[in-house]
């Protein structure tokens, strides 16, 4: 597996961890809609929130919201209305982004959690 994989596979773990640990239910994560995919799929209360997960092991060269671009967005925007079709769902919807900057051979790695991102 290479390497960015490994990375993006362990911050899409350590990003459910923390989403359980601040009361959020997980529904599935990976969810897939031909080539596009909602990383995780929660509830926080009676709220749906669909969660793109980035990570990076270090912040050099950009911080791991920046790599939400427009493209990107209007993917997301794509399998979020298919998701939302699919599964009939009819509670208010949220969109979030969670950062996750470190590895795991590091420490600590650092969480940022950005809610209610709007979608392009």
């Amino acid at each position: 597996m290479a390497q960015h994989n490994h990375l993006g596979e362990w911050g899409e773990e350590l990003a459910k961890r923390y989403l359980q640990q601040q009361g959020y239910v997980i529904i599935e994560s990976d969810w897939k809609s031909g080539h596009r995919d909602i990383d995780i799929v929660a509830m926080d209360g009676d709220e749906v929130v669909l969660v793109e997960v980035k990570t990076r092991s270090n912040d050099h060269f950009s911080e791991p919201l920046d790599a939400v671009n427009y493209r990107k967005m209007m993917n997301l925007r794509r399998a979020f209305n298919h998701y939302i079709k699919y599964h009939r769902v009819n509670n208010t919807v949220r969109f979030d982004i969670i950062g996750i900057i470190g590895s795991p051979e590091e420490g600590t790695p650092r969480i940022e959690h950005y809610k209610d991102v709007p979608v392009i």
